[in-house]
């Protein structure tokens, strides 16, 4: 079957160097081959209710306006002082936000609601075990333990501008710790529980942090994982690269029962419930923080490389994600709010903790994995606690489309909302999403945004912009969107191109720089389109995001992928993203990822990874089905090289495919990290398949 396959891709190398030698694009100009998808309005009832229905927004904030319409932002917000400069440019790119004025995160996000929302859940735990009853936090209850916590961490002689790494999972705990820091003007680092000690102990030496707060255990796919063992790991490998952590603080998932195997350290590690009964009703003032202070620290990271640590500020970063959360997400202090993101992660920042506290929400933080026990487990903890605002990701999407396809329509949840974030989505699962999730009734808003944006740069509001399946919408009030080529030169909406995605004007919740490393910042996000390095004028500095983008006529962006994951295949560089959207469109096909292979006549090829919706067998009709999905809608010059079926595609905990380990493979190279995958088995099982070790479904 391989053989016959290979020679019949032999045989079209002919018309496919025909095609490529039409194509004339610039080496920013990604080919755009997906045509434009059908509008869906949002329907009448959830309009009539919508926090924003008014579109002369775009007027209020036109160019002419900035960067003063953002007051309406901050005005959310309450501030101890009032700033005096909206927008700070004098040190480019480095901006400065609502230069001033004085505010605390934890006096808007808690203690301000005390008033009409005391009795209010502000958190609804959901531990993973079903048998485990749920825990509701109350505003009154959360804003007693943030000062315990904030009384705790003072006695250890933490002050002001100090870090702390916080190495915890989703359990209530760690926003409390959170906004402890917050309270007292701590920069909190808070670290994906399913990375190693090691990617832990990176973060707390690069931040300088000398506290660090984890938990001795948490459950995942049934399992109590034990946690307090990395931090032992972190402390060790802090202490090889020169630093030293000086106390480790342990929460305890059962109240006085330890599931560690790691002793605790006499001298360095601590109880936080023996902490906390010596601070039993302490209250602490909250530290009156200037706006341009930093509030946190976000590492981004992959399987190699030094992590970035971005600086978030105060007040610009949590006007921000109030505005967003309240205008965008629809939150209303009466709707039950569920982000399915790891608060370890920029979009549990700004999305289950800030934003949403910041407008009176009640949000469910869940302690396990979404397909635990089954797929039915999301639906069965939207029903029983009437959650009528979904936020999840794409890949998330696709994990419950590919283990139930009929699932959600078991169970009676209502969602008015529903959010897609973190990559693209393809269109066929999007209508998955609309039809099957949420039954037809829900508006979804497809949000493009990063790690050092801080929050939503395009989508559409949703009770004004009908919604289109692939396309994220247009950019937000106030943020000037635009695609350019290599030279600088726009690529007009409708032209049927894609370049570089470039955001031209600074705006309130972009990361302040990278922690240490000024230059990096600049060289990283600003270099390359940046033609005066002297210039003090915002409009010299445009944002280069390192996204490859497309705009249709309408003004919707369409993201393609990372500009690094675009494939050049003899000079025609085709978008991961319409590629594996192709893929999906085969029935049989639940999950797709294409990475490059190296190839010496024509420099890139696609390889083609998927995994199989239940009840399929890999088949070389199907491995036929995809190459023709792929050949009909986008062309035979994004052929696969290979199709390989396998039983599951590598995801990290948050659920994110490894395209890079995949490219990795493809190409012969070691995968690098991989401790910190949800399915580190399924790299060997590939690696295997690719290299020849193994019977492999692929031709």
């Amino acid at each position: 079957m391989a053989d016959e396959t290979h020679a019949r891709l032999d045989q079209a190398n002919e018309s496919v160097e025909t095609e490529l030698r039409e194509a004339q694009i610039t080496e920013a100009e990604v080919a755009v081959h997906w045509s434009e998808e059908e509008y869906y309005n949002p329907p009448t009832h959830f309009i009539a209710q919508a926090n924003f229905t008014d579109p002369t927004i775009y007027d209020r904030f036109s160019e002419e306006h900035f960067p003063e319409c953002f007051k309406e932002y901050a005005d959310l917000l309450d501030w101890y002082q009032y700033w005096h400069t909206t927008l700070d440019t004098s040190n480019p790119p480095f901006w400065k936000w609502f230069v001033g004025g004085k505010i605390n995160a934890c006096y808007i996000f808690v203690y301000r609601h005390l008033a009409q929302y005391r009795s209010k859940a502000a958190f609804i735990f959901v531990p993973e075990p079903e048998d485990e009853p749920n825990i509701a936090m109350t505003y009154q209850e959360l804003f007693v333990q943030v000062n315990e916590v904030a009384a705790v961490l003072q006695s250890l002689g933490l002050k002001t501008g100090d870090r702390v790494t916080i190495h915890m999972p989703m359990v209530l705990e760690l926003p409390i710790t959170m906004l402890a820091c917050a309270r007292l003007g701590i920069i909190h680092s808070v670290v994906f529980a399913g990375f190693s000690g090691q990617a832990c102990a990176d973060r707390i030496v690069d931040s300088g942090s000398r506290i660090l707060v984890t938990m001795d255990g948490y459950y995942r796919s049934g399992t109590m994982l034990d946690h307090k063992v990395k931090a032992d790991e972190a402390v060790e490998a802090s202490a090889r690269a020169g630093h030293t952590v000086e106390k480790v603080l342990v929460w305890r998932r059962y109240p006085r029962q330890y599931q560690s195997q790691a002793p605790m350290v006499e001298g360095r590690d601590l109880f936080m419930e023996d902490l906390l009964q010596e601070h039993r009703g302490a209250r602490v003032e909250p530290v009156k923080m200037p706006a341009e202070a930093p509030l946190f620290l976000m590492y981004t990271s992959g399987t190699t490389g030094k992590p970035k640590g971005h600086q978030h500020g105060t007040g610009g970063y949590l006007a921000y994600t109030a505005w967003t959360s309240k205008m965008i997400q629809d939150i209303h202090p009466e709707d039950v709010y569920w982000c399915m993101a790891d608060i370890g992660w920029i979009t549990g920042h700004s999305y289950i903790v800030y934003g949403p506290l910041a407008v009176a929400a009640t949000s469910v933080i869940y302690e396990g994995v979404p397909t635990y026990p089954d797929a039915g487990r999301p639906f069965r903890i939207a029903e029983e606690l009437g959650v009528n605002i979904f936020h999840t990701s794409p890949t998330a999407i696709r994990m419950l489309r590919k283990a139930g396809p009929e699932t959600p329509l078991r169970y009676n949840h209502q969602f008015k909302h529903m959010t897609t974030v973190g990559e693209p989505i393809e269109p066929e699962v999007w209508r998955w999403y609309y039809h099957v999730v949420g039954k037809e009734k829900a508006v979804i808003v497809d949000t493009w945004w990063q790690t050092e944006t801080g929050g939503f740069l395009c989508t559409t509001i949703p009770a004004i912009h009908p919604m289109k399946p692939g396309s994220a919408g247009p950019a937000l009030p106030g943020i000037y969107a635009t695609i350019l080529d290599d030279d600088g030169n726009v690529i007009p909406p409708g032209a049927g191109k894609a370049g570089n995605m470039v955001i031209r004007n600074p705006w309130p919740g972009i990361t302040q720089g990278i922690w240490g490393d000024p230059d990096r910042f600049v060289q990283t996000y600003y270099a390359r389109y940046n033609k005066d390095r002297n210039s003090k004028d915002w409009r010299d500095w445009p944002y280069f995001a390192g996204d490859a983008a497309t705009q249709a006529g309408d003004g919707y962006f369409r993201i393609l992928g990372r500009v690094d994951d675009v494939i050049n295949v003899a000079g025609h560089r085709l978008g991961t993203k319409e590629l594996e959207s192709a893929v999906l469109t085969v029935e049989e096909v639940a999950e797709a990822a294409v990475v490059p292979r190296v190839d010496e006549l024509k420099g890139r090829v696609p390889d083609v990874y998927v995994s199989l919706k239940p009840g399929y067998t890999p088949t070389p009709e199907i491995q036929q089905k995809i190459v023709k999905a792929v050949e009909e809608l986008i062309g035979k010059i994004a052929r696969p090289k290979n199709v390989y079926i396998m039983p599951d595609l590598p995801k990290t905990r948050s659920g994110k495919l490894m395209r890079r380990v995949l490219a990795s493979i493809s190409n012969g190279q070691d995968v690098g990290d991989i401790t910190t995958l949800a399915n580190p088995d399924v790299v060997d099982l590939i690696r295997k398949s690719v290299r020849g070790d193994d019977t492999a479904d692929s031709f």
